[in-house]
């Protein structure tokens, strides 16, 4: 599953991989919720503001070019063939002192504090939920990064895992099938408009999952009761099953979990930006920094 739009280009830049992975883009055509219900609007954190989302809104296209692609999909390759590809260590030690320059010079021209995070709406594409997401975030090298869309009933999705994520030989790593697993059920779960915390997520490995090759993820909500949040994920390989999971999730009450995350924001800027999402939940009175 390959979602439509976006040139050649911007496809095999975003994709980020070695020629023999599949193509993949961040850019996918608009459609309509399947739903059409309002939901909640959801803060980065996951937790609801209590504003309802647009009704049978037209699902918005993920940004069609960042140019933190480009730099996420080349650092992609790099991590690729340190991990996999047969080099010198004249090769590699080369690479270090080149990508050390270009480390520094982004440090130099880096502004002060951190980049704000963005925050998902459940109405629009769940490919744009988390834009620098260590999973589906086209935006951070580190994912794979997991294409995920909406379908009927929940999301589907494409993976292909190349060597940094090896576990067993030729196989993905089990904790990054975890991780997988994670965050496909958190966005199917803020898709349905339930967003909540992970409470418990229970995996089952049925078979070795296979680095290099597509695969094929499924997630849904299947049930809400009170706090409680229910979803149900799979992964698959030419049709037969590899992994799945279920995830029971908790919504937090606003004030609670902002409270919380107040008291251990590591740095003034991740503090600053709580308060801010705070302010724009609607979570008042203001909350005050502990220590």
């Amino acid at each position: 599953m390959t979602p439509e739009g976006g040139s050649k280009d911007q496809d095999s830049v975003a994709r980020g991989g070695p020629d023999d992975a599949p193509s993949v883009s961040p850019v996918a055509g608009p459609g309509v919720s399947d739903s059409g219900a309002s939901g909640p609007g959801i803060s980065d954190f996951g937790i609801s503001s209590g504003v309802p989302a647009r009704a049978g809104a037209v699902v918005a296209e993920p940004h069609p070019y960042d140019p933190r692609f480009d730099l996420a999909a080349v650092m992609r390759r790099i991590t690729s063939a340190m991990v996999g590809a047969n080099l010198t260590e004249t090769d590699i030690h080369a690479a270090a002192v080149t990508l050390a320059d270009v480390a520094d010079d982004l440090e130099h021209r880096a502004g002060p504090g951190r980049r704000r995070r963005s925050q998902p709406d459940p109405a629009g594409h769940p490919q744009e939920f988390f834009p620098t997401s260590p999973v589906v975030g086209f935006a951070n090298p580190i994912s794979p990064p997991v294409v995920v869309e909406s379908v009927e009933g929940g999301l589907a999705g494409m993976a292909w895992f190349d060597y940094q994520y090896e576990g067993p030989p030729a196989c993905v790593h089990g904790g990054v099938i975890a991780m997988v697993f994670d965050e496909i059920l958190g966005a199917a779960i803020i898709a349905a408009g339930f967003p909540a915390v992970t409470g418990t997520l229970t995996i089952r490995y049925r078979r070795p999952t296979p680095l290099r090759t597509p695969l094929r993820l499924e997630a849904r909500c299947t049930d809400h009761q009170g706090r409680k949040v229910h979803a149900r994920g799979a992964i698959y390989h030419e049709g037969s099953l590899m992994a799945e999971a279920d995830g029971v999730f908790i919504q937090l009450v606003p004030e609670r979990f902002m409270q919380m995350i107040s008291q251990i924001a590591p740095a003034a800027e991740v503090f600053e930006q709580v308060l801010d999402d705070a302010k724009g939940l609607g979570l008042v009175p203001m909350l005050h920094r502990q220590g």
